[in-house]
Formats: structure tokens, C-alpha cells, sequence
């Protein structure tokens, strides 16, 4: 029996439907010890509304900083950088050191490996989101000793960009979807007959459309009489004054909501409550409105019309990192925000094919639920391990 330990040492809820399943098909199944660390307490509280009956097969661990250099430094830095996250794994190496396997859905947990020695410990990497951009396709991820993925076209980036060996590499689907794939809210807006447009902008300053551009968008959607408006961002825009990133590199100062938006009864504004996590907004819209965010891909579950914003003047036909930019038009930085969404709508019909063909070779879908088969791949992974 191996001790395999599901690691969730993340800013936000973001990233806990792309491992959790997995862990609560492990614990189903038997065979293994299945332990559950969170690093956060809001973390751990969503573990259990999740995890339901299915908590009683596993342990649930609180992970937390031990030295008070970690704790002031933590406090200190964590308004800038994630500090805290990275500075959990030095106070907790002997927990570590007890399982046979890590399984994560981001790349900081290496530091075990590359910064603390810790080589016994394999490292399985379910990644979050099915995006494009290029971060997702870095020379890290060969470090990983098994890479689950959602689907053909990560399996292929991975191998020709990252490096990473074929035989690491395992196609399972989306694991995500066998828990949201069907989450819907009810319609929160005054007059629900008009069309919902969900806008989506990334963090990272030289890719988001946020910086640029977002607050006329959400001005100018504001004063119309069109569109109702989710604005939901990626959960990290608004975690921090300064975004800080690393690829591309850059640093800004996160521009606010305007009151006046905000107070708009067609607009809705969500900075990351569950909802903005777990595709209640991605399901109810009628329109995607984004930039980089890999939740294009889940709005594609179900085709429907999509904007892209090129607040920086992209040179992105022919570009991987931009593939998502097929499935509808894109507007510049200084487009009739309006006028595009009427386009977008009016146009849909010419992208639904591209739109379907990217959906396919993003997402590997069968009937077997996607935390079933990488619940196996682990398994079997971790049998041949014993059997070396």
C-alpha cells in the first residue's frame, strides 16, 4: 500500500477541482492511503463541501507554517509575492518525507525535489486549466515523475516543448468536469431576457486585457443597454496590489473597479467566491468575453459565441500560445466593445467547427469519468514503482 498524499497549497479555490476528484476516486477504489493537505483553512473548508461522505476514507491534514522566521517573512512579502506558499514546503519537509507520492496541480511543489532533496518522493503533476499559453508548456515540467492531462494537445506540447518523456506523460481527460461540468446559477440580473456576456481577464499584466483595456470595457457595456455582465476574473487578479509574474516577466499595480460599475444593477462583479471557480459562470453566460484564461475551454463544453481583447497589439495567427483566438473574432485595444459582442453573436456560426475541433483535441472525453482514469494512471504508476 502506498502513501500518497494530495497536496492543495494554493492562493485561492482554483486549482482544488483539478486534483481533488482524483483523490476521492483513489479512496473509493482502496489500496492506497490517501492523504489530503491543505495549506489554507478556506482551503480545507471547501475540501469538506466537496468531499462529503467520501472524507471518511481519507485523512485531512492542515498544513501550516512552523518557524516564526517563516511566519514574519510570510507576513511581510505575502502582499507582493506568494511567499507563504513557497515557505510550506521548508517548514514541512518531515510530512513530506513520509509518502511515496505528491500529486499537485502546480509547479512550486518541486522545490521538494530541486531545493530540498527530497528524490525518493515521486511527484505527480495533474495541472490546472487546458490553456494555451506558453507558461503551461516550460522546461519544468519535465521534472515531474508522472504528468496527467486533459488531452491531445497538451500531451503533444508537453512532448515537443517541455521535453517531458512520452512514457510520463498520461491522457485522462478533465477531471474538473466530472464534478462541474453541469453547474449552473440561477440568472441574478434585473432582465434576464438579454444576453449574458461573462468577461474573463488574466492576471498577468503584458497578457491580460485587464490593465489596458478592461476598465473601458466595463464602461462602455455599462452605459449600453445590450448585455448583461459577469465579470469574473481569474481568482489571482485581484489577490495582490501589485501583480507580479514571472513569464512574461512584469510587474503592475492592479487597476479597481470603478463604484460606479460596481453599483451597475446589468453587472455583476465577483473577485473569486466559489462560483468564479466551479463553471456556474462559464455554464450560465451566452457570450465569452476574455483574453489568455484557459476557462475559454470550459465556456467550449458547450459552443457558443467568444470574443478574444488584444490589449498589446499580438502578432497571433499561427501562434500555439494564442490557439484559442480561432474560435471567435478579436478586438483591439481601442474597438467598440459593443459592436464586437454584436459581431461575435452574429458571426458565431463561422467558428462553431473551430470551436469544436479545438474542444476535441483539448479534452479527451469517454464515458469513464476523467478522475476515474487518472486515478488508475496513478495506481498503476505507483505498482510499477514497487515492482522496481
Amino acid at each position: 500500500m502506498a502513501r500518497i498524499c494530495f497536496l492543495f497549497n494554493h492562493d485561492q479555490l482554483h486549482q482544488l477541482a483539478h486534483s481533488l476528484p482524483i483523490a476521492l476516486e483513489l479512496a473509493r477504489g482502496g489500496g492506497h492511503e490517501i492523504v489530503l493537505a491543505a495549506g489554507t483553512e478556506p482551503i480545507a473548508e471547501r475540501i469538506r463541501a466537496i468531499a462529503g461522505d467520501v472524507l471518511e476514507r481519507v485523512s485531512l491534514v492542515r498544513l501550516d507554517l512552523s518557524s516564526g522566521v517563516s511566519r514574519f517573512a510570510a507576513d511581510a512579502l505575502e502582499w507582493f509575492v506568494p511567499a507563504r506558499k513557497i515557505l510550506l514546503y521548508r517548514d514541512n519537509l518531515d510530512f513530506f518525507r513520509g509518502f511515496d507520492a505528491l500529486v499537485v496541480s502546480e509547479k512550486t511543489s518541486l522545490l521538494l525535489k530541486t531545493r530540498y532533496g527530497l528524490d525518493r518522493l515521486k511527484i505527480v503533476h495533474t495541472r490546472h486549466g487546458a490553456g494555451d499559453r506558453a507558461i503551461g508548456f516550460g522546461s519544468e515540467s519535465a521534472k515531474f515523475d508522472l504528468v496527467l492531462v486533459s488531452g491531445p494537445k497538451i500531451a503533444r506540447r508537453l512532448t515537443a516543448e517541455a521535453g517531458v518523456s512520452p512514457d510520463r506523460v498520461r491522457i485522462v481527460g478533465y477531471p474538473k468536469f466530472d464534478l462541474f461540468a453541469d453547474n449552473r446559477i440561477a440568472n441574478p440580473f434585473p432582465d434576464p431576457s438579454r444576453l449574458t456576456v461573462l468577461y474573463t481577464p488574466h492576471p498577468s499584466p503584458r497578457l491580460s486585457s485587464w490593465y489596458r483595456m478592461g476598465s473601458r470595457v466595463l464602461a462602455e457595456l455599462a452605459a449600453s443597454d445590450r448585455y448583461n455582465v459577469i465579470f469574473a476574473p481569474h481568482v489571482m487578479l485581484f489577490r495582490r496590489r501589485f501583480t507580479v509574474t514571472i513569464a512574461p516577466p512584469a510587474i503592475e499595480r492592479v487597476p479597481q473597479v470603478d463604484p460606479a460599475i460596481e453599483a451597475c444593477p446589468h453587472i455583476l462583479i465577483d473577485r473569486g467566491s466559489p462560483a468564479s471557480t466551479d463553471m456556474s459562470y462559464t455554464n450560465l453566460a451566452d457570450i465569452y468575453c476574455g483574453d489568455v484564461s484557459s476557462q475559454i475551454y470550459e465556456f467550449l463544453l458547450r459552443p457558443r459565441p467568444c470574443l478574444h481583447l488584444d490589449a498589446h497589439g499580438v502578432d497571433w495567427q499561427g501562434d500555439p500560445d494564442y490557439a484559442h483566438w480561432q474560435t471567435g473574432p478579436v478586438a483591439g485595444r481601442e474597438s467598440d466593445i459593443v459592436a464586437a459582442l454584436d459581431s461575435a453573436v452574429a458571426s458565431h456560426g463561422d467558428y462553431l467547427a473551430r470551436q469544436q475541433a479545438l474542444f476535441a483535441d483539448t479534452f479527451s472525453t469517454e464515458a469513464e469519468p476523467a478522475a476515474t482514469r487518472a486515478a488508475v494512471a496513478i495506481a498503476h504508476f505507483m505498482e510499477e514503482r514497487g515492482s522496481l
